[in-house]
């Protein structure tokens, strides 16, 4: 079976440069902090943060997985694009590689777009269902609306 790919977009009233800053490059400890039922922590294992970082993500308690291991693929500034991989984790079984493309984009109102984009390469048969396709989406969607809730009352974070 090939890979499945689906997109999805989440809108904010941030602009792209104040959510990129929170959701991608403070993300690791933001996060935690503002969904730590989700996330509850992120640790750089080796790297800078750029192309090549290694990280270990903890879930909260009640989480599917446990713990997964990613690598950043590409991370641009300017942009406002990342990239990374999983690469170890419970999160990866069944599957031979899962990735994840994010870039934040103005929105016509000075706000934001959250592109993401998820790549799942099934090993052998193995499918990915609507419903697991529908829960990652809200799982993201919520993380990102947590972090604008927070920018929103930590106006000058």
């Amino acid at each position: 079976m090939g890979a499945i790919t689906y997109d999805m977009e989440v809108t904010s009233s941030i602009p792209p440069a104040k959510m990129f800053k929170a959701f991608v490059l403070d993300g690791d400890t933001l996060i935690p902090k503002v969904l730590p039922q989700a996330i509850k922590s992120v640790e750089t294992l080796q790297g800078d943060g750029g192309a090549g970082t290694i990280k270990l993500t903890t879930f909260g308690e009640g989480s599917k997985h446990k713990c997964v291991k990613h690598k950043v693929d590409a991370l641009d500034k300017e942009n406002f694009t990342y990239s990374y991989s999983i690469i170890e984790g419970d999160a990866l079984d069944g599957f031979e590689s899962i990735s994840y493309h994010i870039k934040i984009v103005a929105s016509p109102d000075g706000g934001s777009i959250c592109k993401n984009r998820s790549i799942y390469c099934p090993k052998g048969d193995n499918k990915v269902t609507e419903e697991e396709i529908k829960s990652g989406k809200e799982k993201a969607s919520s993380i990102f609306k947590a972090v604008e809730a927070y920018l929103l009352a930590n106006p000058d974070c």
